[in-house]
């Protein structure tokens, strides 16, 4: 009679994966790009009421403020002789002197107990970007009351 040999084959754990360490290092991950990232107001977030369809409303002291972009992109203020630019370099977002005048215009309409109004036209070649950034001042200086304007014609 033959023996049988019996072969004692090793067997080996089933490898398997402990992700949860991983998971642990997503959620970090994700609670610090939440924690760290700034939250920046779309342009059609920020409050800016319109006026009627009649225009000016019938009870205004002071007058509307004018503002001008034209086509190469420069902001100004006023009409005619009165005009005065207030940043003509395109290419800088940001308007400091143009927010500081609607600043000084704001409070003059608030302390004659009036609400500022701004009127704004735009050169047909203007850059839309630049519209935006006059937008972004006015609503930086809380001036809510804006009106597009074909009015006005520029000199």
């Amino acid at each position: 009679m033959a023996r049988h040999k019996k072969t004692l084959t090793e067997t080996f754990p089933e490898p398997d994966l402990d992700v949860s360490s991983l998971i642990d290092v997503c959620f970090l991950l994700l609670i610090y790009f939440l924690v760290t990232s700034t939250i920046v107001p779309r342009e059609s977030d920020l409050p800016m009421a319109l006026p009627t369809p009649n225009g000016i409303p019938p009870s205004t002291r002071i007058d509307p403020m004018f503002i001008r972009v034209d086509a190469a992109g420069a902001v100004f203020t006023g009409t005619g002789i009165h005009e005065r630019p207030m940043d003509t370099d395109p290419a800088s977002r940001d308007l400091p002197v143009l927010t500081g005048h609607l600043n000084l215009y704001r409070d003059a309409a608030v302390s004659s107990g009036d609400k500022p109004l701004v009127q704004v036209w735009v050169d047909p070649g203007a850059i839309q970007q630049r519209v935006i950034d006059v937008l972004n001042a006015l609503a930086a200086a809380k001036i809510a009351d804006v009106t597009f304007t074909d009015l006005m014609e520029p000199t």
